[in-house]
């Protein structure tokens, strides 16, 4: 039986909307938002009912409209992070609620311009902006000259690795961890070259994990708890299982190569600096974290920017409160990501950026990945008691993240608050 023109349209209709889906699925964002920008599209191509199940790499949509209803099934292979193509989709759902009497062919044709724009920054960008991001990391864990400039060395060349292995559509898994294996002994060999050269003494791989620290999937970590609070757990277990598996995959190429060379990633000394000389550098170092890291991720200059301003303050305020205060790490972590995402909530909308791509990266600097390196180490090492320790501190430390940010969603946003 041959479908009518009615169901036709239907179709094409509720096609269109499914490509938003898979753009937005693709580009890293949390199922809430795919499901909001596939509802707002479909709304306005005069779709009467949309319904959706988005999972971490699929989704299931049914459009009414009439008497006439739709089912589709699209998976989304290639997922990663892309905050522009996230910024882009939302300007497209703005454009077409501002404006009555949008064609399929003109959302068409938006779509088709979203999909195709190329990245940002190219390759060698791109792995710049990794290496400050992990630079600044490894101040903040208290790392020298030697090991934040060895830890921008590594960064910047597994980051370049993993962009040009991923573009060309290898496994992640595989991918993550040679360019964790690349970082790692890139920045024990600028280390080994300064020994050689006679310029530095003493010891210098602590450092070694900070090299790596690109690697720690915080935007899924971040949107797969959002998820869960939003009580969509097919989404956001899948999307924190694949957060684990790329940290794990991470991990054990660390170390592996820490036991090959015979290193353990111990903590390093505190720096000998003044409280408020050491206040200020945690200040600069955290805005130029978050700067790396959104652009990493592809944001424009504006939405990196403001990203990093938001989160400056609140990460140096979270460090001074464990370590002045004695605050738990897990509770002055809540109370950071709270505040980031008030300040993203009122910031986002003056300068019409999506929210999740201003607070995501603003808390990524603040995910543990040093101590949850650490509890991979001590467990392939049989130190169950130590691995314990890190590992649980880092759990607890990304869950209360994930709840600062979920209040500051319920106390600013309606549809956050109330369920429906």
């Amino acid at each position: 039986m041959q479908p009518d023109d009615e169901e036709l349209d239907l179709i094409q209709r509720s096609g269109v909307v499914l490509r938003v889906g898979k753009l937005s699925l693709s580009a890293g964002t949390g199922s809430y938002r795919v499901k909001a920008s596939m509802a707002r599209v479909a709304t306005a191509l005069g779709i009467e009912r949309h319904e959706a199940h988005v999972t971490l790499t699929e989704i299931t949509t049914t459009s009414h409209r009439g008497r006439s209803f739709r089912t589709e099934v699209a998976e989304v292979r290639s997922v990663g992070v892309n905050t522009d193509r996230l910024a882009e989709l939302e300007w497209l759902a703005q454009r077409v609620e501002a404006r009555d009497g949008w064609t399929v062919d003109e959302v068409t044709a938006e779509v088709d311009a979203i999909a195709t724009k190329p990245p940002l920054y190219p390759v060698p960008l791109n792995a710049l902006w990794a290496a400050l991001a992990c630079a600044a990391f490894a101040f903040l864990n208290n790392a020298g000259p030697v090991e934040i400039v060895g830890a921008f060395v590594g960064a910047g060349l597994g980051q370049a690795l993993r962009r040009v292995l991923l573009h060309r559509g290898l496994n992640q898994f595989g991918v993550t961890m040679l360019a964790a294996s690349l970082s790692s002994l890139s920045y024990l060999g600028f280390v080994q070259v300064l020994h050689l050269l006679g310029v530095v003494g003493g010891v210098h791989e602590a450092g070694y994990v900070a090299a790596a620290l690109f690697l720690v999937p915080g935007f899924p970590l971040v949107t797969g708890s959002l998820d869960m609070a939003r009580l969509d757990f097919s989404a956001g277990v899948a999307r924190l299982t694949w957060a684990l598996m790329i940290f794990i995959s991470a991990a054990f190429a660390v170390w592996g190569i820490s036991v090959i060379v015979g290193l353990s990633p111990d903590p390093p000394q505190p720096l000998p600096l003044d409280a408020g000389t050491l206040a200020a550098l945690r200040l600069l170092a955290s805005a130029v974290g978050v700067l790396g890291f959104a652009l990493m991720f592809n944001s424009p200059w504006r939405m990196a920017t403001t990203a990093a301003l938001i989160a400056a303050v609140p990460n140096t305020l979270r460090i001074s409160a464990v370590q002045l205060a004695h605050w738990p790490p897990q509770a002055a972590a809540a109370c950071a990501a709270l505040l980031v995402g008030l300040l993203a909530a009122w910031i986002a909308p003056r300068l019409n950026v999506p929210r999740i791509t201003v607070y995501v990266p603003a808390v990524t600097i603040m995910v543990p990945g040093v101590p949850a390196y650490r509890a991979v180490y001590y467990l392939s090492n049989g130190d169950i008691t130590q691995a314990m320790t890190y590992g649980v501190s880092a759990a607890l430390i990304v869950a209360a993240l994930a709840i600062g940010l979920a209040v500051a969603r319920m106390l600013t946003d309606r549809e956050w608050g109330y369920e429906h």
